[in-house]
């Protein structure tokens, strides 16, 4: 094996990429897409890529594709390694508010979460990258996946089989954030994000008169009492080094103001950092619901459908963000979270199969002060376009480092 040579200095070729990748953001902003299928999305995507020595392996479940570069430095590339770079390319359902010239055309649908930016500046290092074939000493997947806002778009390509055409041995993916400073890449070792589950409880009783309510079995006291028992549970069950998050955020009964309902309807969200919270605190739903519904003659229809694992770091991968986000952004180019966030997202999927890393990067207007800029999934989020140069330099980066050195 050869010795690892010098690493390029991305920053330059991240800032001459940026004009496209700025057009090409904007064309996805102007007309969003929701769910799996992107068609619209992925047609600018795969146009953005035409000419350039790529395998394109499209979904079968989806409108997401996998775009692969063999590098040409040695038969089939010196080490052999494998580096898979990700963007998001689906929408959310909001009206956008932030009087944009390329606001979205599509009633009810936004990009509010960045997805825009992701896909574009992955595309953005795609070219960039497929100038320099010759110079890759190994294989990099670039994955343009839709679905990430719930739908379980990266299970779905999963299943595909996508992973398996080009195995990579490392993972990585970049997500703006409009509440921190400008250029700053943010990271953690270990979990990063939330698991997301979703909770269901029917409760039923025996409905009738308001006015006499011993001829009952009043569900909606009985509703009352889980939600308080579940938030007991939380507070006293769940140690706070491994914490949990388990919030009722709809309660539905009733018809009229004199009828006592059948029956009520509980949802709502439990985020965990850890497998075994997580069982655990599917299981006190579970039983809590039940045995007090038990309790007061009534009984209880139990279900939990299954999101987003937690988002794990591998510490090596966050270790080589954090090298290359100071290079890219200088001393102060790199903060470290310094707790996981509770929501969720779906590179989890894929750290699962691969060790990697997932890091946030600030897109706050200079002169902005990010803590009161519109957060993620508001109507008025916006970003600094101008960051998209160093996410372009980091996926680059990140894919000529780990093909030179994997995590050494």
């Amino acid at each position: 094996m050869n010795a690892p040579t010098a690493l390029q200095d991305w920053r330059p070729l991240g800032e001459a990429a940026l004009p496209d990748t700025i057009a090409l953001r904007r064309a996805i902003h102007a007309e969003p897409e929701i769910g799996l299928q992107c068609p619209k999305t992925t047609a600018k995507l795969k146009a953005a890529l035409a000419g350039l020595p790529l395998e394109i392996h499209d979904s079968s479940s989806t409108s997401g594709f996998i775009a692969i570069l063999r590098g040409g430095r040695g038969e089939v590339g010196d080490n052999g390694r494998t580096v898979l770079l990700r963007g998001d390319m689906d929408a959310l359902p909001l009206t956008e508010e932030t009087g944009l010239d390329f606001a979205s055309t599509v009633p009810g649908a936004m990009h509010a979460c960045g997805h825009d930016a992701h896909s574009a500046m992955l595309a953005g290092a795609a070219r960039v990258l497929c100038a320099r074939k010759d110079e890759l000493p190994g294989t990099i997947v670039f994955m343009f996946q839709p679905g990430e806002e719930g739908h379980h778009g990266a299970r779905w390509m999963i299943e595909d089989g996508l992973l398996d055409i080009a195995r990579p041995d490392a993972a990585f993916a970049l997500h703006i954030s409009p509440n921190t400073p400008t250029g700053v890449f943010v990271g953690r070792d270990g979990p990063l994000l939330a698991s997301t589950d979703t909770l269901i409880a029917n409760i039923k009783g025996k409905g009738g008169h308001a006015a006499m309510p011993h001829d009952c079995i009043d569900p909606i006291p009985v509703a009352c009492e889980i939600v308080a028992a579940l938030q007991a549970f939380i507070a006293r069950r769940i140690p706070v080094a491994d914490p949990a998050v388990l919030t009722i955020t709809q309660i539905h009964a009733g018809s009229s103001h004199n009828i006592i309902p059948d029956a009520v309807r509980l949802m709502g969200t439990l985020r965990t950092l850890s497998d075994h919270t997580r069982e655990k605190a599917r299981a006190a739903f579970r039983q809590i619901a039940e045995n007090i519904s038990a309790a007061h003659g009534c009984t209880a229809e139990i279900s939990v459908d299954e999101g987003y694992p937690v988002t794990f770091c591998d510490p090596r991968a966050t270790a080589m963000m954090r090298d290359l986000a100071t290079s890219i952004s200088g001393e102060n180019g790199w903060s470290v979270m310094p707790a996981p966030m509770m929501g969720g997202e779906d590179f989890s999927y894929v750290l699962r199969e691969v060790p990697g890393a997932m890091a946030f990067v600030g897109v706050a207007s200079p002169g902005s002060d990010p803590r009161t800029n519109p957060p993620l999934h508001n109507t008025r989020m916006t970003i600094e376009e101008s960051v998209m140069a160093r996410g372009v330099a980091m996926h680059c980066a990140l894919a000529e480092r780990f093909l030179e050195r994997g995590f050494d």
